[in-house]
């Protein structure tokens, strides 16, 4: 399993651990990946599950009415042992010798996101809190951890998301051919990288949605019996609601102009609980409900399409949980047309594995002193070298 693609930043060959959790936070996602001159060759990925106690724990940080400043404290050195974890069983298991890792490149758990930030004083003060701490992962690897990517960025004026088309644009940038990059994950964010384009060029957000609210709606669906519609086959048996949908694209950040940001805070379980009490009060049934919030994440990615975008894409490459349903996928094809739309692993990347591998060029680039935020993406007043590094 490999990609390769000429890459023009970096003159040392380093191998580098990626590491990502989404705001699923159903586990980490573990890449080894070779970048130098040459380009950039996957050669492992995997993702590691949490334990069901484990992941019940993060999301009661997701909510201020339950998290505890304690849990706090504590969970952020529990999912640096997880991390740790990921690496160590990752090299293991590929065959992979832990001490020919130069680097590793831990993008941390989002627990809290304010872009928007709040009025202190006489500013206003953005903020983002990643945990996972990056001392355990350098002291249980033996190997240099570059995490905290975010903050850096939104110090110097940005949204500290989205971070990825740095990498975006490393991968699949193309002479000849406008391309999208979109991800669905439990937010859903698109990279624009127009044909021909430098770095200077590319535009990204978050579009909303993705796969969190139905996620929430699967699982009232099927009473907490699972939490995710596998192959979106509820969402098949419904029939989408158009009053109920158009009210949902109604949201105020639906309209918001770029550079902007968004997560769960916003889309998770907080609005698709409000949601699926009033349309049951109207009568429509769960996979009706289900239906109408999977319409809602592909039809807000075209209308951001449509809306933001300088021009539509030729070509649409899809990665992310979303990019593994079936409904959602229909849904999207007929809402981008003409555009080609295609899932990530055509372009030669395990889709699966594009996020870790992202933080691992990114964690490659602050080694080489490369800033690596895209301004036109965060609205950062400027470029900035990312992350913060804890010696091996």
């Amino acid at each position: 399993m490999s990609h390769t693609k000429a890459v023009q930043f970096g003159r040392r060959r380093l191998r580098v651990a990626g590491l990502m959790s989404g705001t699923s936070a159903d586990g980490v996602d573990a890449a080894i990946v070779d970048i130098g001159p040459r380009g950039v060759k996957l050669l492992a990925f995997e993702t590691f599950p949490h334990p069901p106690a484990l992941r019940r724990q993060i999301f009661a940080l997701f909510d201020p009415a339950m998290a505890r400043i304690d849990d706090l404290c504590h969970l952020n050195f529990v999912l640096g042992e997880a991390f740790a974890s990921a690496v160590i069983r990752l090299a293991s298991k590929s065959g992979i010798a832990l001490g020919s890792i130069d680097l590793v490149g831990s993008h941390g758990q989002t627990v809290y996101h304010i872009p928007e930030g709040r009025r202190e004083g006489r500013k206003v003060v953005r903020s983002t809190l990643q945990i996972g701490e990056p001392s355990v992962i350098a002291e249980r690897t033996g190997i240099a951890t570059v995490a905290d990517f975010r903050p850096r960025d939104v110090a110097a004026g940005g949204e500290g998301a989205p971070l990825v088309p740095f990498a975006d644009y490393i991968l699949f940038r193309d002479a000849r051919r406008t391309r999208a990059v979109q991800n669905i994950g439990g937010i859903a964010n698109v990279t624009y990288l127009p044909a021909g384009g430098g770095a200077g060029d590319v535009l990204a957000f978050d579009t909303g949605p993705g796969n969190m609210m139905i996620d929430r709606a699967a699982w009232h669906a099927m009473r907490g019996r699972a939490g995710y519609d596998k192959d979106g086959r509820l969402a098949a048996r419904g029939r989408v609601d158009e009053r109920l949908l158009g009210e949902l694209m109604r949201h105020p950040y639906l309209r918001r102009r770029p550079p902007k940001s968004t997560g769960r805070e916003t889309f998770g379980v907080q609005m698709t609980d409000a949601l699926w009490r009033r349309a049951r009060r109207r009568g429509l049934a769960p996979c009706d409900i289900l239906a109408t919030v999977t319409a809602l994440t592909a039809r807000s990615i075209a209308d951001a399409y449509r809306r933001f975008l300088p021009a539509m894409p030729d070509e649409v490459i899809l990665c992310g949980g979303g990019a593994e349903n079936p409904t959602l996928l229909a849904m999207l094809r007929r809402e981008l047309l003409p555009a080609r739309v295609a899932p990530m692993d055509e372009f030669g990347l395990d889709p699966r594995a594009k996020e870790a591998v992202s933080f691992a060029i990114l964690a490659y680039a602050t080694a080489e002193g490369i800033p690596n935020n895209v301004p036109s993406a965060t609205g950062a007043c400027r470029a900035v070298v990312l992350g913060k590094v804890v010696p091996g």
